[in-house]
């Protein structure tokens, strides 16, 4: 009888250590994300809140399908499928064409897709791979943004 306490305290343990891991592995998907929802956020209605929710949710859908007991290789090789749609469907939202014929949006929902991996990639334990993501795409809206209204400009002088 004085061994239930004793298994009870060591499951209590192992569980606190699990729920303090995966708060850990959300938040850093959310500090990746905040740069490019920071970004986006200035010009566009998707950003600030919309991009760190997408990199916990794909954080979050991930580690629960990654640490299920008893899943096998097939449902996991589903789980990018089902995040690409989940998370495209949303992007989708952010592309738009205006009268002139414009499509505007698409770096947006570019971004929220990779969003998306960024936030997969940190529950799979790969933050290097998210990291790596997170600063390219930040460099690439920053960055490209401005070659892209420098060619812009340049097209409209000749």
């Amino acid at each position: 009888m004085n061994a239930t306490p004793a298994v009870f305290m060591a499951a209590s343990i192992l569980l606190w250590s699990q729920v303090a891991e995966s708060t850990a592995r959300i938040a850093f998907a959310f500090l990746l994300a905040l740069p490019l929802g920071l970004e986006r956020g200035r010009y566009h209605g998707l950003g600030l809140r919309t991009f760190p929710v997408v990199a916990m949710a794909a954080c979050g859908y991930t580690l629960l399908i990654a640490d299920l007991p008893g899943i096998d290789s097939d449902a996991q090789l589903r789980l990018p499928q089902v995040l690409l749609a989940g998370i495209g469907f949303i992007g989708g939202g952010a592309i738009l064409k205006n009268d002139q014929g414009d499509v505007l949006g698409l770096a947006t929902a570019e971004s929220i897709w990779n969003t998306g991996t960024i936030g997969a990639a940190v529950a799979l334990r790969r933050e290097e791979i998210a990291t790596v993501l997170s600063g390219l795409n930040v460099i690439a809206l920053l960055g490209l943004g401005w070659g892209r209204r420098f060619v812009q400009r340049d097209q409209s002088e000749t």
